[in-house]
């Protein structure tokens, strides 16, 4: 039962954990979500060390996120009708054994001596497929278990699993391949599966609701019909490409760092960093979020706040400066996604929440990559400064003129929540 007591002024300042107390079977999904993202982050590192370490070629590792990206938006969408149609419970827990028995193969592989290039990218484009079979289903679960006042802190905290694992696994990782080797990196990471295992064999069945009776396979179709009817679910998918593909800066930060700041690879890891600080932040201090209605327009709000962080840090020429415009630009993109996601989970029927949350995948993978594309081809015309400021700019502009289109968004209240 859900807690009625008024809030304390912690639980206005930090994360609320009330989903945390209030369902043990989020609990453990919680947990078990935490434990082994940071594992898969582990052995992202690792894969991509052992790639340079047989290649000793960055375009070679490089080709590892290819391998990983393409299985991912191929199968998002599938992934989405699937868990539309399936007992979800069974479909993540499943997936998540593929994916730890694909960390066992590689720790295997590692052990004997078998160091192929070409097992490397295979396995990564199988964990990517069973990524995409996950994600849809883990997401659409959530609504089944919480209450939809706490969708928003349930968010939030999923937000700091994932700035956790992917801050501290990468650090974790390299540390045990230097002390084990990779095969020790898989291992360990095999071994946090379990907690994800567990989490989904203790889920109750978990089968799509569906209210008209159908049955048999649910369909991709049917479910980018049923988004082009909803404009408010629209809406946040087009708002977050308008951050993601017009002001994404990643690709320049190897520019930038020796341009304006006279550093290298450290100072590239510190502008990385420093973004991931400020998303892990942005959830950390996610209290006031559940006490938030108007959902629509915290997410303009956020957006058009990304944007400007990242045009201004096109006009910083001081590093401490910069991380901090790059920290408030990663604490927006979080509270963009808290309330996003929440959107989604609680305007959308139950027998379309996988595919919706596929479509997500698609657009949460994809729009990074063509932003990283648009940046380093906009600094290669003009210049680094112009690319970033003018992404930045472009950003608040786009996302503007989305919210005139569709005024009905900003009005989006969480309480008479409308697709």
């Amino acid at each position: 039962m859900t807690r009625t007591t008024s809030p304390t002024r912690p639980r206005r300042i930090f994360a609320d954990l009330t989903p945390l107390r209030t369902s043990l079977d989020y609990q453990r999904l919680w947990i078990g979500g935490t434990v082994s993202w940071v594992g898969q982050s582990m052995t992202a590192l690792a894969i991509s060390l052992q790639v340079y370490d047989i290649t000793g070629s960055s375009f070679s590792v490089g080709l590892v996120g290819l391998f990983s990206l393409v299985p991912l938006i191929a199968f998002g969408l599938y992934g989405g009708a699937i868990a539309d149609t399936v007992d979800r419970r069974k479909l993540g827990l499943y997936s998540s054994l593929g994916a730890a028995v694909l960390s066992i193969a590689l720790a295997t592989a590692a052990l004997l001596g078998f160091h192929r290039v070409w097992f490397l990218y295979a396995v990564v484009a199988l964990q990517a497929v069973c990524g995409a079979l996950t994600g849809p289903a883990r997401s659409a679960m959530i609504p089944r278990l919480l209450p939809a006042e706490q969708l928003p802190a349930a968010n939030a905290l999923n937000s700091v699993t994932m700035t956790f694992g992917t801050m501290v696994g990468p650090a974790l990782g390299g540390l045990i391949v230097s002390l084990g080797g990779y095969q020790a990196a898989y291992l360990v990471d095999a071994v946090t599966f379990t907690a994800a295992l567990y989490a989904m064999w203790r889920l109750p069945s978990m089968k799509p609701d569906r209210a008209d009776g159908a049955r048999g396979r649910a369909s991709v179709v049917d479910g980018l019909r049923f988004l082009g009817t909803r404009p408010n679910i629209r809406m946040t998918f087009f708002s977050d490409m308008a951050a993601m593909v017009l002001a994404h800066p990643r690709a320049l930060f190897p520019a930038v760092a020796g341009l304006w700041f006279g550093g290298g690879a450290g100072t590239v890891g510190l502008l990385v960093a420093a973004t991931a600080a400020g998303a892990l932040l942005g959830g950390l201090f996610s209290g006031w979020q559940g006490r938030v209605q108007r959902h629509g327009l915290a997410i303009l709000l956020a957006v058009a706040a990304w944007g400007l962080a990242i045009a201004v840090f096109g006009l910083t020429r001081n590093l401490w400066l910069g991380m901090f415009f790059l920290a408030l630009a990663g604490a927006a993109d979080t509270t963009s996604m808290v309330f996003r996601t929440t959107m989604l989970q609680a305007a959308t029927p139950d027998d379309m929440r996988g595919r919706l949350q596929g479509v997500f995948i698609v657009v949460v993978a994809g729009g990074p990559r063509l932003g990283d594309f648009l940046a380093g081809t906009a600094a290669d015309l003009t210049s680094p400064a112009v690319a970033v400021t003018g992404g930045g700019l472009a950003c608040v502009l786009v996302v503007g003129l989305l919210a005139l289109r569709w005024r009905g968004f900003a009005r989006y209240d969480a309480r008479n929540p409308q697709a």
